[in-house]
């Protein structure tokens, strides 16, 4: 049985109508259908919305692609059409215009001969993106991901069409926006003739259809909390379901005052069963914010929706139940529709280009598998983890004015690209008379293959290069040798995986919106990469301030190469590369207060 979540924001009662993102016809595309001609939609004012209203609706062209039983992951586009000539305008992948913000794309006869999959393999997906020849204006999933068109055999197939899905790789709905009251249309489908029937809490509704290949009823939304759409589809033979999960929720969160001593994100209790939850909304606006994980099975729930505090600046909740020393992945999803994970979490995982994936066992034993069905990155919660006995606890720094400093990425530096191997050349460098090492950034980044300058979490040591008690590990071995570790750090600036930089985006000029707390919408120095901290602001001192001390106090790390240090400032040179090297009194008391913490 199929179960796909719908979340839903309140709005104005009464019935409601559905468009998709991605939509198309024949409802169920078969992959060898020598006549077959495959008409996709895109509603670029669905998803991420990255091609709406876009200026000139010519220059926009699909990237495709098929996903068979042999990728790896499953996700793997395979047999990309023109992969070669990625950027050029190619008249055999341009989409027509169809005026209101929607695309249209046709593919005519087999889609195996087309893509030129062989006969051995078979087809399970199309992968594909709407975009601009540049690559500038790319259309995808609300959560940025790939957008997929199941490919069907003659097996008899049934799925629920109304509500609206977004075309995830695993089909989850669109937002949509219902409160109590609301009537809303059901439409089942199925590729054979069968027996229909489509139930609403239980409840069969009518029309029931006897002999039909679609059927279509209206509900009414009764209650908060969860409710479940089924369609229920007979063959005479074989018996098909699908099930939709729906939750109504509130408006807005209850308001309730925050629980002294916590700080922003994860914060563990003694009994190691609990957790509270809290995230900072420091330009407030946001109305509700819930919390789905592996502990409500991912569905949202009435009793995690999370309290906010009178001044809209923070959400938070109590999370009970937990079994010590188990890791829990959770996001937050904020009005409804943006799901991120917490900024400060010690480990996230990534689903995206299998980056998890690509990271051997070797090199981290027992990495929990980024849980199926979900999408964008999730934070991991762990009560009782695992602890790690430091050897050292009194280590005397060498002198700053005599440090004889090696330099290194681990991922370059060795094949094995992990803290363990790196731990047993130390005597080596100790040879060669270093009293310092210093490592290119390992804190989380985007990709595996990367400097670590495009950040994205900064409490998190990234995962392709081991667990986090072995980075203790070396660190403590480093101690032994009498040699101190610099952490090289880029908060200058984040990348757009960061939860903070979406917590607050302007996705019609792909920047932080004005209102970003922590970010300036435009750079304000030449040389800038991702986006902007703003560093007088209140909140990012913050954030800052509790990176380092992070670092300092749980890994014992001994100081800090902070990447693009003159970027610190909000004095605006834009791109005068003389005036930005000048000294400068506010990028001085900057650096001052983060000295002193």
């Amino acid at each position: 049985m199929t179960r796909l979540l719908l979340l839903i924001l309140p709005a104005l009662l009464g019935s409601v109508s559905f468009a998709q993102l991605l939509s198309w016809s024949p409802p169920f595309p078969a992959a060898t259908n020598d006549g077959q001609e495959l008409i996709i939609t895109l509603d670029a004012t669905k998803g991420n919305q990255g091609l709406r209203d876009y200026l000139p609706a010519s220059d926009v062209y699909v990237h495709i692609g098929v996903t068979t039983n042999l990728s790896t992951p499953a996700t793997q586009w395979k047999y990309v059409k023109f992969n070669q000539n990625f950027n050029q305008a190619n008249p055999a992948l341009i989409a027509t215009y169809l005026g209101n913000n929607k695309w249209q794309f046709t593919i005519t006869g087999n889609l195996k001969t087309y893509f030129g999959v062989p006969a051995s393999e078979t087809i399970q997906k199309i992968g594909i993106l709407f975009r601009n020849v540049a690559g500038t204006k790319v259309q995808r999933n609300t959560d940025g991901s790939d957008m997929y068109v199941p490919v069907y055999t003659s097996t008899f197939a049934a799925r629920i069409d109304k509500p609206a899905h977004e075309p995830l790789f695993q089909p989850k709905a669109e937002q949509q926006n219902w409160v109590i009251g609301t009537s809303f249309p059901i439409e089942g489908v199925t590729n054979q003739s069968a027996s229909l029937k489509l139930y609403h809490n239980g409840i069969l509704l009518t029309p029931v259809s006897t002999t039909a290949t679609t059927i279509t009823a209206n509900a009414t939304v009764s209650a908060l909390g969860n409710q479940q759409i089924v369609l229920e589809a007979s063959n005479g033979s074989v018996n098909k379901f699908d099930t939709l999960q729906v939750f109504v929720g509130p408006s807005s969160s209850p308001v309730a005052p925050l629980p002294p001593g916590l700080k922003d994100g994860i914060n563990y209790e003694k009994g190691d069963t609990a957790v509270t939850l809290v995230l900072a909304t420091p330009a407030a606006g946001k109305n509700i914010v819930s919390v789905v994980g592996e502990f409500n099975n991912w569905m949202p729930d009435l009793a995690y929706t999370m309290n906010k505090t009178a001044d809209g600046k923070k959400f938070w909740l109590r999370v009970k139940g937990l079994l010590p020393g188990t890791e829990y992945a959770f996001q937050y999803v904020v009005d409804n529709s943006l799901r991120i994970a917490d900024p400060y979490a010690e480990k996230i995982l990534d689903p995206y280009n299998n980056n998890d994936g690509n990271i051997s066992p070797a090199t981290y034993p027992g990495l929990k598998p980024y849980p199926s069905g979900q999408s964008g990155i999730v934070g991991i919660l762990q009560t009782a983890a695992p602890a790690y006995a430091w050897s050292v606890n009194n280590f005397t720094r060498p002198d700053k004015r005599g440090l004889v400093i090696y330099e290194l990425l681990l991922r370059d530096f060795l094949a094995a690209h992990d803290w363990k191997t790196l731990k047993d050349t130390l005597g080596y460098l100790k040879s060669l008379g270093i009293n310092a090492v210093e490592l290119l950034p390992f804190n989380e980044f985007e990709g595996n293959l990367s400097w670590g300058y495009n950040p994205d979490f900064y409490f998190a040591p990234d995962k392709y290069y081991g667990p986090k008690n072995s980075l203790k590990q070396f660190i403590d071995s480093c101690h032994k040798y009498g040699m101190a570790v610099i952490m090289d750090i880029a908060l200058n600036h984040s990348f757009g995986l960061s939860p903070m930089v979406q917590l607050y985006f302007d996705g019609a000029n792909n920047r932080p919106a004005p209102a970003n707390p922590w970010y300036n919408p435009v750079e304000t120095h030449p040389f800038n990469v991702g986006y902007d901290f703003n560093h007088e602001s209140l909140d990012t001192r913050y954030f800052t301030s509790r990176v380092v001390e992070h670092w300092l106090q749980e890994y014992k790390v001994d100081g800090f190469r902070f990447d693009l240090s003159k970027g610190f400032t909000q004095k605006n040179t834009v791109n005068d590369v003389p005036a930005w090297g000048v000294y400068d009194a506010s990028r001085v008391a900057i650096w001052k207060r983060y000295y002193d913490t």
